[in-house]
């Protein structure tokens, strides 16, 4: 039955989920993101005067993205289909778009596609819209846990209006547990008495401003306790399960958390960065995502303060390859806690910005005749490799001569520090640079 017919049987009802029978199908009855939705704002008025545009709907699970979507299908006159990126392909894309033509030809209606997890889409399936949203043959409304700038194309966004929904404040949650204990028709058609202030409240707080989540736990709490009144806190610990970590492993919080962890390290913080890396595990992150990172982190950090930096990087990532979850985790924890205590220097990852920035202003200046390969008569008669010095020739295996395009001179990119193994390489080119400047 679709999600947002407004009547269902009595038999139907019983059987459906509570989050899911409570679903509002007015504006009025909406609670929260009243930045969104309060009278005067953009998309109350473009949904009271049936001119909703296209727009896609950005965030966490539980706000009421879909709800949301089921009110502008009630609530419009437009043709709605809805279909969720999980289970629909270009195949159905297609189909939708005919009938959309249809609809338009023979009785000059528009056609309003809801798309669920619209971020579940490839870019081809994404791409599949562009031209149909911007000649107006359908209204696009997506929902996505995700950032729409990471994992919708920019050309989708574009054309359409982002509209952010935040976590339900606790006292839109409350509003929505006690609508939903005392509501006869669709709710649990309970008294209010039923469940202690106490009860409601931690009900509120642990779901984390999730509304489906709050009163899934809300229906399980009454189920497991349907003979008792009232029911305390410790009656709804007893019937929901500890609660868990809220985080979809695609979404923003993912590159919050990963953040966090690099921050941890770039910091020198090993029990920060345990924490959080145990924090991405334990949401069931990708291990291999959080290794690609530690090496990255290894090169741009740590850089020369520290080679040994990147060995143990790459060894982590292939210890967890051999031996998998959970033995391996002890790789990432070992790696985590080496990168977060190791030297820090990030003088190579500023040397590669300064040289793409110079060869931007400069371009593609020549090689010097001097190092260039002389492979035949006619190249040594040009001068390549004319005046070369070959280094293993000279005492220390060094000789002072340029080796950068003669317009850049002696210009330095690299400025090693004092930190670490870089001290080494410091003290090694001071020297050197001073035997060039001598020669000079």
């Amino acid at each position: 039955m679709d999600l947002f017919e407004s009547h269902h049987s009595r038999d139907d009802a019983l059987t459906r989920p509570l989050a899911d029978r409570m679903r509002p199908m007015t504006l009025d009855a909406f609670v929260g993101q009243g930045h969104l939705v309060a009278k005067g704002s953009l998309l109350q008025k473009a949904i009271a005067d049936d001119r909703v545009f296209s727009l896609l709907l950005w965030g966490p699970p539980g706000c009421g993205k879909t709800t949301l979507a089921g009110i502008i299908a009630n609530e419009t006159k437009s043709e709605f289909i809805k279909i969720s990126a999980v289970l629909s392909g270009v195949k159905d894309i297609r189909e939708i778009i005919a009938t959309a033509k249809k609809m338009r030809a023979l009785y000059q209606k528009r056609t309003l596609l809801f798309v669920d997890e619209i971020h579940r889409f490839n870019k081809a399936q994404q791409d599949a819209f562009l031209l149909h949203v911007e000649n107006g043959l359908i209204t696009l409304v997506g929902a996505t846990t995700e950032n729409p700038s990471f994992e919708v194309i920019p050309a989708l966004v574009s054309r359409c209006r982002v509209f952010t929904l935040e976590r339900l404040e606790k006292s839109s949650i409350l509003t929505l547990l006690k609508r939903a204990l005392t509501d006869p028709e669709n709710g649990l058609g309970l008294s209010r008495a039923r469940l202690s202030d106490d009860a409601l409240d931690h009900i509120a707080r642990v779901s984390d401003g999730d509304a489906r989540i709050a009163l899934t736990n809300l229906e399980t709490a009454v189920l497991h306790f349907a003979q008792k009144a009232p029911i305390t806190v410790q009656d709804v610990e007893t019937a929901i399960e500890k609660k868990s970590f809220l985080y979809d492993k695609a979404g923003e919080e993912h590159y919050n958390l990963i953040s966090a962890l690099i921050k941890s390290m770039r910091g020198s913080d090993p029990d920060a960065a345990i924490y959080w890396l145990e924090r991405m595990l334990m949401s069931g992150d990708d291990p291999y995502f959080m290794l690609r990172r530690m090496i990255r982190f290894a090169t741009e950090d740590i850089g020369m303060a520290d080679p040994g930096a990147l060995t143990m990087a790459l060894n982590a990532n292939e210890s967890f390859r051999i031996l998998g979850h959970p033995e391996g985790e002890d790789a990432l924890f070992q790696a985590a806690v080496y990168l977060a205590t190791a030297p820090k220097s990030n003088a190579v990852y500023a040397a590669h910005k300064q040289v793409k920035e110079v060869i931007r202003k400069t371009g593609y200046s020549p090689v010097p005749l001097h190092i260039r390969n002389a492979p035949t008569n006619l190249m040594k008669d040009l001068g390549y490799k004319k005046g070369y010095k070959y280094a293993h020739d000279y005492t220390e295996g060094f000789v002072p001569q340029s080796y950068l395009p003669d317009e850049l001179g002696h210009q330095r990119f690299y400025y090693p520090t004092d930190r670490g193994y870089e001290r080494t390489v410091k003290q090694r080119l001071d020297v050197w640079i001073k035997l060039k400047q001598d020669k000079d």
